[in-house]
């Protein structure tokens, strides 16, 4: 009997990861539970926290609140905890309030409407990654307003920044027991990825942008590149001067595949900005049909796990999760 052709093997990993990727996306979904008032059932008076700007004490009860920080929408959403305003075009379609009218959208980053901000009259909004750049403005809005920027901090190991972020939106809004349950299941999702991860195993993370694959650079990579940290993985190749652009570094798909990865790790950026119903190419579709990567190690034995499709504007404590349990679901495999 022939064994299947180079074809074949790619036409059924391709459909495996399809398929992958479709259970990721559900994993990092929305929450069934409904929204209400922010802290409705808080008997507190006040709260003392730390963000990246220092310690702040925050009035309560909170009775609107402004979310602009992409990392936190699902788990805000997933809290039940309903904003005034929020950066709803920032929102991934995974998430109910994208098209919740109800909510004031303040747009994206690129052309936010600040000043809807201030018409929400926030008591907290809570700030960090793409509208860090826009904290003095705000300020200056909304003067009394208590701004929390909890972006995860350079330096510091990328897994406890996202815990950090979680633990200190649950000491704000009385939900410290499900922010602990957040935290606890990424630990664990992290540890099962470390025990199945062979050191001899060699890993290359790639970015899919406007239909092209780029190189993300371990450790300084956007979105995976902390991963390599994390687990401790070992690159498959390492470029000087790299950096955390969106549409990775400019390394060459024949580079990426004379490195010879025997694992490789998918961001598809395209799967999460591509407007509803307009075409595109999927990440795994891009691999497949690459000749340059067809004698690949990992593209040979189907050894890749795309990240959920909506990472790139989610990228929160949940999706992280989603992830390393589904490259631990991998790695055990092939075992």
């Amino acid at each position: 009997m022939q064994s299947a052709s180079p074809l074949a093997k790619g036409s059924r990993w391709l459909v495996a990861l399809v398929a992958a990727a479709a259970v990721a996306l559900t994993g990092c979904g929305a929450s069934d539970q409904g929204d209400q008032a922010p802290v409705a059932d808080d008997t507190r008076t006040s709260v003392t926290i730390t963000d990246n700007g220092g310690e702040k004490t925050i009035e309560l009860p909170i009775t609107s609140y402004v979310a602009l920080d992409n990392r936190t929408f699902q788990t805000l959403q997933s809290w039940g905890l309903k904003p005034a305003a929020a950066a709803r075009a920032l929102m991934p379609t995974t998430n109910p309030w994208k098209t919740d009218e109800s909510i004031v959208d303040i747009g994206n980053h690129r052309e936010p409407n600040l000043e809807l901000i201030a018409a929400a009259q926030p008591q907290v909004i809570i700030s960090g990654q793409r509208f860090t750049q826009f904290n003095e403005k705000i300020a200056e809005l909304v003067p009394d307003a208590i701004i929390i920027d909890l972006d995860p901090r350079e330096g510091e190991p990328f897994d406890k920044e996202l815990e950090r972020q979680t633990t200190v939106l649950g000491e704000i809004f009385n939900k410290q027991d499900e922010a602990a349950g957040l935290n606890a299941e990424l630990d664990a999702a992290i540890t099962r990825a470390k025990d199945a991860y062979d050191p001899d195993t060699k890993v290359m993370a790639i970015n899919a942008s406007g239909g092209n694959l780029g190189f993300i650079a371990p450790g300084a990579g956007r979105t995976l590149g902390p991963v390599f940290d994390i687990l401790g993985l070992t690159p498959a190749l390492e470029v000087e001067g790299s950096s955390d652009d969106h549409e990775g570094d400019d390394i060459s798909v024949e580079a990426i595949a004379k490195s010879n990865p025997d694992l490789i790790m998918v961001m598809d950026r395209d799967a999460a900005v591509t407007e509803p119903g307009a075409e595109y190419t999927p990440a795994a579709e891009l691999i497949a049909n690459s000749a340059a990567l067809q004698n690949v190690s990992a593209v040979k034995t189907g050894n890749i796990v795309i990240m959920p499709a909506d990472t790139y504007t989610n990228e929160g404590v949940q999706t992280y999760t989603t992830f390393f349990n589904s490259l631990a679901d991998q790695l055990e495999k092939k075992a």
